[in-house]
């Protein structure tokens, strides 16, 4: 079994089997290499973010792409940066969408869910609003009915309902605007990472990275293939010496001169 067999088990657990046999139109191709390629590079510049595994514009499960993280160590708690930073990530698609395309698309369906959700709990559950303070809103009901993730109960006013949507808005908004900062800074790297996965298809997280150091494909792929070449084996004898090689055969070159004479 090679590494490569478990990074695609792992691979097909997380985002699901690949699709290759889907017939993906070259527009819809651009739009998920861009929407993917804004993920990533978002990504790069924040914090708080998992660093980038792998990037795939080859459909997966439900998905046309996707850009998978993994985190480098084991964590109990989730910080306050971290979501935001987490919202700002989530948002790249959809922002590298808007900003080279002039359009945006219903690929970023389960980006928005996910950034609403947990700009939703910040607000009414972790008491993360610094507006509201720690205060969490709406008590979970015993009982949650089929296709609702939890259950609450309002117990707090208009007014303070008016106060919870405008944080929940806040909080998405100035992801967005950090989104679309980074990208319209870094518009160069965008386009070289999507142009590498139209190209490829597929980006490992080394591959990415010398992308993002200014690399170009050809010179990415020369690296890989040096690293990958087997270095010779020195087969000489440690205690060799040219100098000896020399006058061994300066010395037989005497001999056959002195036999051709006789």
């Amino acid at each position: 079994i090679t590494m490569d067999v478990i990074e695609e088990a792992i691979t097909r657990v997380i985002a699901g089997p690949e699709k290759k046999s889907r017939v993906i139109s070259e527009k819809d191709k651009r739009l998920t290499a861009y929407h993917e390629a804004g993920h990533a590079v978002v990504s790069k510049y924040l914090p708080n973010s998992y660093a980038v595994h792998e990037i795939s514009i080859i459909p997966r499960g439900m998905a046309g792409g996707y850009t998978l993280h993994l985190p480098d160590e084991d964590t109990t708690y989730t910080s306050r940066s971290k979501l935001k930073d987490e919202m700002v990530g989530l948002l790249g698609g959809r922002v590298a969408e808007a900003l080279i395309l002039k359009e945006i698309s219903t690929g970023a369906k389960n980006d928005i869910d996910r950034t609403s959700s947990i700009a939703k709990k910040m607000v009414i559950q972790y008491g993360m609003s610094e507006k509201l303070g720690p205060i969490s809103f709406g008590k979970e009901q015993g009982e949650v009915f089929l296709g609702r993730d939890i259950g609450h109960s309002r117990d707090f006013s208009e007014e303070v309902a008016s106060m919870i949507d405008k944080e929940i808005r806040s909080l998405v908004d100035e992801a967005y605007k950090r989104a679309e900062t980074i990208l319209s800074e870094n518009e160069d790297k965008l386009h070289e990472v999507a142009k590498a996965l139209l190209e490829k298809e597929k980006l490992t997280a080394e591959e990415f990275n010398a992308i993002m150091d200014g690399k170009g494909l050809k010179e990415i792929s020369a690296d890989i293939i040096k690293e990958e070449t087997p270095k010779e084996e020195n087969t000489l004898n440690e205690d060799f010496n040219p100098g000896e090689v020399k006058l061994q055969v300066e010395e037989a070159n005497i001999e056959d001169i002195k036999k051709e004479e006789i």
